[in-house]
């Protein structure tokens, strides 16, 4: 042992390589092997004397750091020898060391062929190299496994750079091991080796570095697809280990290339385009664009990877097995290098463009075959170009998506079922990357030059979904069938979930950047950020790539859009070429030009190649012109005629129409001599061959045609046709030939028969050309690569579409995108998930279709597409079948349970969806009280019909309910079932149930105890969570959905009532703003309920408004906020609207338990307090009065603070709800006390107590009384304590009106105590204020009704009319008087103003008909002026007596007019001349001269008469008393005043006993009635009496200036008066005024006793104007003499009935007239 350490010398090398030695000296055959020995040996003998020199690190000048370069090859030729020696003993020791020396890094360098400059110092070692390669095919095991072992230690070395030539043999060797190896588990080994060093390789490329972490192969993935049959019991497990053992032995310093290329972070960030590489691979490695080492040998070993994917069995060995697993070796381990790849591959150009060439080109040739293996390979390949790569690969995925998985997914009819698993797995895998879906939508459905892709996979989900159509044959099993139906629903789920999942984190990342700067952060990084995995980060979320370009959705909006209106217009010309043109032109997707029509068919896809050739062939102009154009685009130049129409006929298909052939085949011939002018002699020849041509391809290709034309044939049918010439045979010959053995057909022709649809979407993409070679039957052996030239041109295609700048890859972050998306999938997967919840009962399937559902409506709320949302709610609605528990399953109540997820997940946006959601809610709770026997809501608010089934119900309870034999209607109606939007019971509802019924709905509800309360309950309590818009929504869905239960005419329910009262619970404390808006949705809700005509429901409603009032109220609110007011309004409105007594009183039972428990808190409340109590106050029901007056009583009394604390106007409020209960019709009570709370108010609003001093220190002077006088002279109507007062005081003065005695009194009393009492606060201005709106109206009311009765009496004369005028009674009048007459004295410097109008009142007093209010009025009027005196200036003296006058006069008008309705009334007799009147005077009267109406017309006259008389008189005696007490105050102008009063009083008097003949049938009249005349005389004598005396006190007093008042003279004019009217009555007439007139009489007639009455009553009056003319002054009554001389004589000459007349006469003849006579 000893021995053996100490062989090799000091040195690490040679410890390793001695005992190396040692063994292959020992193992070798002497003879055979001596050379080998002897080199041994003298190596052994040479690492003896070698010791290490110090080098650096890394060193790759010499092949073994610290040996020189020939020492190291003499160390290392032994070994070498070895392993040429292909003897295994001695391989074995000598690969044993070769695998240590590079485990431990004691090989370094770069490994080449010996003729490369740069790895001269390497060629020992590439021999090594070589001679191992070769060591691999000894077929022993041991040999195998250590060659793997070996090779994979070389790779894996961090010191060894193995370059091309060898990298490839290494591999080469790898593959030989696999495919020949002795065994399974050697072939796993070598499988697994390759797929290590891919790893290797590509990971050192990707970071271009040799030092780089290596991430070991799992073997049970390399045998996913392949190669299980290989695995002898733990292969697997022997496999994994052994790659295990290698990596872990790596060690030593790596590696750094001579030419390494710089940091890859700062390399290729705009790399040049490099030159295409070919596919022979014929250019030199080191031109690259980076020039580094490592990735030129990566490049090339990609590229022969994939060529070695390309071979094909030969024709030879068709059966050839090895080729195949070959190419399915290199197929994986291509996958394992994109697996490995990263964004080098996307950043750096040439490996790009070698995918794009190579690996693509690859996929394409191997896509025909039909090994599955291979199948799934370039399945899982493509995943990967499509999840790291696609931006880069635009225009190639989208090649492949259809060629491979859109083909496999839309055949549904005859699949393979394990290709059809395995693109069902790829697009599950594709689905569950959103960023996949969302950039396949953008760049392929939102591209016009691109298939739509996601539409596609989303339909061909859909038909997988649906299964085969009902009626077709198809290939599938039964079970094979479900399992691809399951599948696909799993797949549209994932493409919703994904959808849902990328909305939410652009929603995340918007919200995130809002704090940031727009610059801080790339939509790429935040994708990183957000959804990067570890390692495998989606293509553009690292790097963006140089081609792809952000883009927002209104651009791909625009672009959508485009193709969905070019591709309609495609659509109709397929259909009907003409309407399509036009459509495309009107909508400006082509040009209107013929030639812009021409190239829109030439180079659209997806156009009918027929439609195409008909609309050439037409003969219409505008068609015509197409056509000429089209065919004028073609450039023939140079070709040969045969191949011209060919490429002429590529674009579409001849039409069947001989003229139409004939009209192109013109055009054609025409410009094709115009493109060759030499080829024929004119246009002719050229058209008749082409016909000719067009016949040959038809009769040599079609198989309808038995005798085939002859090439003589031909040629004779074509004879002169050259201007009469023959054309050269040889040329036609060759012609024919052309056609015969290539037919001319279109691109199109050689596409296999597809369906429609595909066919459209094969053009659309140029795709037909390479499906064609895709025929899904072929043998694996038959191969595609046969076909060069179209393989050759879809490779050139792939060149291109690279510089293309329409391959510019779109990358979208604005989720507006998702709209389009979702319009595109919903209707699929909504039939999709339907169709499947409907028909499976399996678990899985039907909770996948409920995802969907969830993951569908979350997309929908959150992008607002209201449509489709509640279309996938209302599905999942209705499959709960809550509404036919009957039928229930366990998958319904899994859509239960759904819908309460999505209520909780996305309630922020269903809105008007939540009805649905609600509406099932609502029926859950229904069935979960029915399945606990409790009795229906209906219970309570049916009427007494249904007692007796109640009781049953109730006694019967859920054990008789087992039973089948309750047989209530709503139990039936929820049995039986009905339709999802049905809310009533069906027609058959009341037939009787049967026991299995009954037993089938027990079991289904049962099943429904998976739902708690709990779940239900979350959904309401998380309505807090909901935000401002959602809470609104969810509140309007709830009353909507409790409405309809309340309105249920058979099964009422009151779930939603109980729940809208815990969600305004629940959400009270939201933001004014929102509550707000959550308060009028539900206060419109309450006033509906409350209104309903179902008592119970109405009084449930209110009671649960109250529990909401009495929370809500606990809640402090701030001042001048009015929303308490708002919350109560719903007990207003339906307090207001209601008919029913029980609502009525319930509410105001609610307000006042309210207000009472909650006084401190009520605010703006108060407002609709009072509302309520004032719409009480009127109510019909004692009760209802009484109750609410209860309460306002207890208010007013011991919270009146609060009514005002915060609002001041609520004051007012509280003053109209008073007024109201004042007109109590019930309970005077009432009234009583409801006045004396008005006073109240009234002491509290003078004393301040409303404001809450708010303005006391700022605005609010205190009030200062001086002389009665208030400083407040800037009151306003505006101001607060006008607006106040103003209320209140109105109130009262209406309710002075009022029809009971004793309000009338008390508010009158009212009124006036708080006028008096407070009216020292009021200003100027406000107290006319008062006058005008409240004082006066007090007495305008009563005075107004009785000028209204004498406006009715004007009218119609024949109505009775009675003397009261008003309701008051004397007692009223005079307290009314009294109390205005106080007031007024009081303020009277303040209200002096208002003096005509309080005079006004009293003079109206005076004027009533009534004894007692004249009486007052005249007692008021000297009362005022009595307590005024002095105070009374000239000026309002004479507008007291002006107002006595309007007073007396103002009545006469009116008077008169009713006494001439007399004159309509005829009397015999009464219209005589005077004399007859009097002999027939007072005898022979009978009934029969007036009927009944004349008579009440008559007895309505006289008493108009007297009470007209009277108050002419009482008007008279009131103004002589004034006269007598206050004469010394009045002025000359009051005395003018009283002295027309006077006068005009008199002559109306005088006036009024003129009218003879009225006055005599009104004498009859009263003769007939038997009741007293008018006392018109007295009114006469009264009237002229008070004139004169009043006259004759004037001017025996002599106060004033006569120049003012003509004194005398008005004297003299009355007793002239008086004179006349006592001659007119004698009988006598004055000569002075008849004697030119009338002759003297003869003889005189005696008087009749009614003169004598009268002239005795009149004989005072005369005696006093006597006197008074006697008393004149001498000089005076010389001036006057004149104009009453003659009515003294007349006097003289009449007869009188007392000797008094003559007295006074004869004193004044002596004493007056005497001494003119005798002077």
């Amino acid at each position: 042992m000893s021995a053996s350490q100490s062989l090799g010398g000091p040195s690490r090398c040679g410890r390793v390589v001695g005992p190396s030695l040692d063994k292959i000296i020992k193992n070798a055959a002497w003879r055979k092997h001596s050379h080998l020995v002897s080199s041994c040996k003298s190596t052994l003998d040479k690492l003896e004397s070698l010791s290490e020199s110090e080098t650096s690190p890394g060193d790759t000048q010499y092949p073994i750091p610290g040996l020189s370069s020939s020492d190291a090859d003499y160390v290392l030729q032994p070994l070498f020898l070895a392993l040429d020696s292909a003897y295994p003993k001695v391989v074995e020791p000598a690969l044993e060391c070769t695998f240590k020396l590079f485990s431990l890094g004691l090989i370094c360098g770069e490994i080449n062929r010996p003729d490369n400059s740069n790895a001269s110092q390497s060629g020992v070692v590439f021999n090594m190299i070589d001679a191992i390669c070769k060591s691999g095919g000894l077929g022993e095991e041991v040999i195998e496994l250590g060659v793997l072992r070996v090779l994979l230690s070389a790779v894996r070395s961090p010191c060894i750079l193995i370059r091309a030539d060898s990298l490839i043999q290494i591999v080469r060797t790898c593959y030989n091991v696999y495919l020949g190896g002795v065994n399974g588990t050697n072939q796993i080994c070598a499988k697994a080796v390759l797929a290590q060093i891919m790893t290797i390789v590509f990971t050192r490329v990707e970071e271009d570095s040799m030092d780089v972490f290596v991430k070991r192969v799992s073997v049970g993935e390399l045998l996913e697809f392949t190669d299980k049959n290989l695995n002898e019991g733990n292969s697997i497990q022997i496999s994994q280990n052994f790659i295990n053992e290698i990596m872990e032995a790596s060690e030593g310093v790596p590696l750094k290339p001579s030419s390494a290329s710089p940091p890859p972070e700062v390399k290729n960030v705009h790399p040049p385009l490099p030159k295409a590489a070919d596919e022979t691979g014929t250019e030199e490695a080191g031109t690259g664009a980076d020039g580094s080492k490592i990735r030129e040998d990566g490049f090339l070993l990609f590229k022969n990877l994939c060529k070695l994917s390309m071979k094909f069995s030969s024709q030879q060995h068709p059966d050839d097995r090895i080729l195949l697993r070959g190419k399915i070796l290199s197929l994986e381990l291509l996958k394992v290098v994109m697996d490995t790849g990263g964004s080098m591959w996307r950043m750096n150009e040439r490996f790009l463009n070698a995918i794009k060439q190579y690996l693509c080109l690859s996929l394409l040739k191997n896509s025909a075959l039909s090994a599955m293996a291979i199948f799934q390979l370039q399945c899982s390949i493509f995943m990967n170009l499509l999840s790291k790569f696609r931006s880069g690969l635009k225009k190639e995925i989208g090649m492949f998506f259809p060629m491979l998985i859109l083909r496999v997914l839309e055949n549904v009819l005859q699949p393979s079922f394990l290709q059809k698993m395995t693109v069902l797995n790829l697009l599950d895998k594709i689905s569950q990357d959103p960023q996949i879906i969302i950039d396949i939508f953008v760049n392929y459905d939102c591209d016009v030059d691109a298939s739509n892709i996601f539409e596609r996979i989303v339909n061909g989900l859909l038909k997988t979904a649906l299964g085969p159509p009902t009626g077709s044959t198809t290939a599938l099993s039964p079970a094979q069938d479900i399992t691809f139906r399951h599948e696909s629903v799993k797949c549209l789920v994932s493409i919703i979930k994904s959808m849902g999942s990328w909305m939410d984190q652009q929603i995340t990342i918007g919200d995130l950047d809002l704090a940031k700067t727009p610059e801080s952060s790339s939509a790429a990084e935040s994708h990183l950020i957000l959804n990067g995995e570890e390692g495998n980060a989606s293509d553009h979320e690292l790097h963006p790539d140089v081609n792809s370009e952000f883009s927002d959705a209104a651009t791909l909006e625009q672009r959508r859009a485009y193709k969905i209106e070019l591709h309609k217009g495609i659509s109709l010309f397929n259909r009907k070429t003409s309407k399509g043109i036009e459509f495309l032109i009107s909508n400006k997707k082509i040009g209107s030009s013929p030639e812009q029509v021409a190239l829109f068919l030439k180079n659209t896809a997806g156009l009918d190649e027929t439609k195409i050739g008909d609309y050439l062939g037409e003969r219409e102009e505008f068609p015509l012109k197409v056509m000429h154009a089209y065919v004028d685009s073609f450039n023939f130049k140079g070709m040969d005629f045969g191949e011209a129409i060919r490429f002429f006929l590529q674009g579409f298909r001849l039409p069947g129409e001989a003229q139409k052939i004939d009209r192109i085949m013109e055009k054609f011939a025409e410009r094709y001599c115009k493109c060759n002018p030499s080829s024929f002699s004119s246009a002719d020849t050229a058209y008749v061959l082409a016909y000719s041509v067009i016949m040959l391809n038809t009769d040599a290709h079609n198989n309808m045609v038995k005798d085939k034309m002859t090439k003589a044939d031909f040629v004779r049918n074509n004879r002169g046709i050259d201007d009469g010439k023959d054309l050269p045979e040889e040329y036609l010959g060759a012609l024919y030939d052309q056609i015969v053995k290539n037919e001319i057909k279109m691109n199109a022709d050689s596409s296999a028969p597809q369906n429609k649809q595909a066919n459209s979407f094969n053009r659309l993409l140029g795709l037909d050309g390479i499906l064609n070679l895709v025929n899904w039957k072929q043998s694996e052996e038959k191969a595609v690569g046969a076909n060069g030239l179209l393989i050759r041109h879809i490779q050139e295609q792939f060149k291109s579409n690279s510089r293309k700048s329409e391959s510019v890859y779109h990358v979208v972050t604005d989720v507006a995108i998702l709209r389009f998306m979702v319009e595109v999938c919903w209707g699929p997967m909504l039939a999709a998930f339907s169709v499947t919840l409907d028909q499976s009962d399996n678990r899985v399937a039907t909770s996948q279709c409920l995802q969907g559902f969830r993951h569908a409506v979350h997309v929908t709320a959150v992008m607002g597409m209201q449509t489709q949302r509640d279309a996938f709610v209302t599905s999942v609605a209705k499959f709960t079948y809550l509404h036919c528990a009957g039928d229930m399953k366990q998958k319904n109540v899994d859509a239960v349970k759904a819908i309460i997820s999505i209520a909780i997940e996305d309630g922020d946006h269903l809105y008007e969806a939540w009805e649905h959601i609600l509406t099932c809610l609502s029926r859950i709770e229904h069935l979960q009280l029915l399945g606990e026997g409790a009795p229906s809501d209906a219970t309570f608010f049916t009427s007494p019909n249904f007692e007796t089934e109640e009781k049953a119900m109730k006694t019967l309870g859920f054990s008789s309910f087992k039973k089948g034999t309750l047989q209530n209607p709503a139990m039936v109606a929820v049995v039986r079932g009905s339709s999802y939007d049905s809310t009533s019971i069906g027609v058959n509802a009341s037939a009787i149930l049967t026991t299995e019924q009954i037993n089938n709905f027990i079991s289904n509800l049962n099943l429904l105890d998976q739902i708690g309360n709990f779940e239900l309950n979350h959904v309401f309590a998380h309505s807090q969570r909901l935000n401002g818009e959602a809470i609104v929504a969810f509140v309007k869905a709830l009353c909507k959905v409790s409405i309809s239960e309340l309105q249920s005419p058979t099964d009422p329910r009151v779930f939603g009532l109980t729940k809208i009262v815990e969600i305004a619970h629940y959400n009270m404390n939201r933001i004014r703003l929102v509550w707000s808006r959550i308060w009028n949705v539900l206060s419109d809700f309450f006033v509906s309920v409350g209104l309903s005509e179902n008592l119970s429901v109405a009084i449930f409603a209110m009671d649960s408004l109250r529990q909401l009032a009495m929370k809500f109220l606990e809640r402090e609110e701030l001042a001048n906020y009015n929303f308490q007011n708002e919350f109560l309004r719903p007990f207003v409105i339906v307090m207001q609207k209601s008919n029913t007594t029980e609502i009525r009183e319930l509410i105001v039972r609610c307000i006042s338990q309210m207000v009472l428990s909650r006084v401190s808190n009520v605010k703006s409340g108060w407002k609709s307090v009072f509302m309520v109590f004032t719409a009480a106050a009127a109510d019909e029901r004692k009760n209802i009065v009484l109750l609410a007056f209860e309460t306002m009583e207890k208010i007013v009394r011991e919270f009146f603070p609060y009514i005002t604390e915060t609002e001041t106007m609520t004051f007012t409020d509280c003053v109209r709800c008073l007024l109201t209960f004042t007109n109590s019709r019930f309970n005077s009570d009432v009234s009583l006390n409801a006045i004396a709370f008005l006073r109240f108010c009234a002491v509290r609003l003078a004393d301040g107590g409303l404001v809450c001093n708010k303005k006391s220190n700022v605005d609010g002077p205190s009030v200062v009384v001086a002389n009665g006088i208030s400083d407040l002279q800037d009151h306003t109507d505006n101001d607060d304590h006008v607006s106040f007062w103003n209320p209140l005081l109105s109130g009262l003065s209406k309710l002075t009106s009022d029809p009971r005695s004793a309000i009338r009194k008390s508010s009158l009393e009212v009124l006036f105590n708080i006028l008096k009492d407070h009216g020292h606060l009021f200003s100027h201005t406000f107290w006319n204020s008062i006058f005008c709106s409240v004082i006066f109206p007090v007495y305008n009311l009563v005075s107004g009704k009785r000028e209204m009765n004498l406006q009715e009496a004007h009218c119609s004369p024949s109505v009775s009319v009675h003397n009261e005028g008003s309701t008051w009674d004397s007692e009223t009048y005079s307290v009314a008087a009294e109390c205005l007459i106080d007031l007024f004295v009081t303020f009277f410097d303040v209200v002096r103003s208002q003096l005509p109008g309080v005079v006004s009142v009293l003079t109206e007093f005076i004027r009533s008909p009534v004894q007692g209010p004249a009486s007052t009025g005249v007692a008021g009027l000297v009362r005022l002026t009595g307590d005024l005196g002095n105070r009374l200036s000239e000026e309002e003296w004479k507008e007291v007596f002006l107002c006595l006058k309007d007073a007396a006069m103002s009545t006469v008008p009116g008077f008169m007019k009713v006494l001439r309705t007399m004159n309509n009334i005829e009397v015999p007799h009464v219209s005589q001349p005077s004399a007859d009147l009097e002999s027939s005077s007072d005898h022979d009267l009978t009934n029969d001269e007036f009927d009944d109406d004349n008579l009440q017309t008559a007895t309505y006259v006289v008493s108009r008469m007297k009470n007209h008389i009277a108050m002419q008189l009482l008007i008279v005696q009131v103004a002589t008393d004034l006269y007598k007490k206050h004469q010394q105050s009045l002025s000359a102008a009051s005395i003018k005043v009283l002295i027309e009063l006077y006068s005009s009083i008199a002559l109306h008097a005088r006036d009024m006993n003129r009218e003879s003949i009225l006055l005599k049938k009104l004498q009859k009249a009263c003769s007939i009635l038997e009741i007293s005349g008018p006392p018109m005389v007295h009114f006469e004598n009264e009237s002229f009496q008070n004139h004169l005396n009043f006259l004759q006190n004037l001017h025996i007093h002599g106060h004033f200036v006569h120049d003012e008042i003509s004194l005398e003279q008005e004297l003299v004019d009355a007793c002239e008066k008086v004179l006349d009217i006592y001659l007119n009555c004698a009988g006598s007439v004055s000569t002075f005024h008849n004697s030119a007139t009338l002759p003297a009489p003869n003889r005189k007639l005696p008087l009749s006793s009614a003169r004598k009455e009268e002239i005795a009553a009149r004989t005072s009056l005369v005696i006093s104007a006597l006197q008074g003319l006697a008393g004149l002054k001498k000089d005076s009554f010389r001036r006057y003499i004149p104009r009453f001389f003659h009515l003294l004589v007349d006097l003289v000459r009449s007869e009188h009935t007392s000797g008094e007349v003559q007295h006074a006469l004869s004193n004044m003849f002596r004493s007056s007239v005497g001494q003119i006579i005798m002077d």
